[in-house]
């Protein structure tokens, strides 16, 4: 079973004035029989937040795989990206460029995305977009390879 801890970022989810959609998709695509939500959290769009945050589910919670929803795009607030990469030792770049690739041939929206992905210890972080329907377009492109990637960082190879 593949742990994954759900961190929205979004102001005014922080502030309960906004219903959490995308978090909730998030928990509605993963499969059940593959996937254990271990944590779910909601944090402002402040990059300190985040990087505590996404620090604590890969060293204290220890989730196989963190998946964050907003903050990703081009406003001022969006700061994502930039907490990830600060709390990754390595990047794991094929993952942000495939939702990307896919997402450009539904919107051209999608190559304004500055979601990343990342390893901390051995925890994947992936960033995914804010909006639900971005969320459920661009899980559906990498979920098939999760499990993998969670045993690759737990030195199991590629015979799994």
């Amino acid at each position: 079973m593949v742990t994954v801890a759900i961190l929205t970022v979004s102001d005014s989810c922080s502030q309960q004035k906004r219903e959490d959609v995308s978090g909730q998709t998030i928990k509605e695509i993963l499969p059940s029989d593959k996937f254990e939500i271990c944590k779910y959290k909601v944090v402002a769009d402040e990059q300190q937040s985040i990087t505590k945050e996404l620090i604590h589910l890969a060293d204290e919670v220890k989730a196989d795989i963190v998946l964050t929803t907003g903050g990703t795009g081009l406003g001022p607030r969006d700061v994502t990206p930039e907490a990830t990469a600060e709390v990754c030792q390595k990047m794991v770049p094929g993952l942000a460029e495939t939702m990307r690739l896919e997402g450009l041939k539904k919107t051209k929206n999608a190559i304004l995305s500055r979601a990343v992905a990342g390893i901390r210890g051995n925890t994947l972080i992936i960033n995914l977009p804010g909006s639900p329907k971005a969320v459920r377009e661009s899980l559906k492109i990498i979920l098939d390879v999760l499990p993998h990637a969670r045993d690759m960082l737990l030195g199991q190879g590629h015979n799994s």
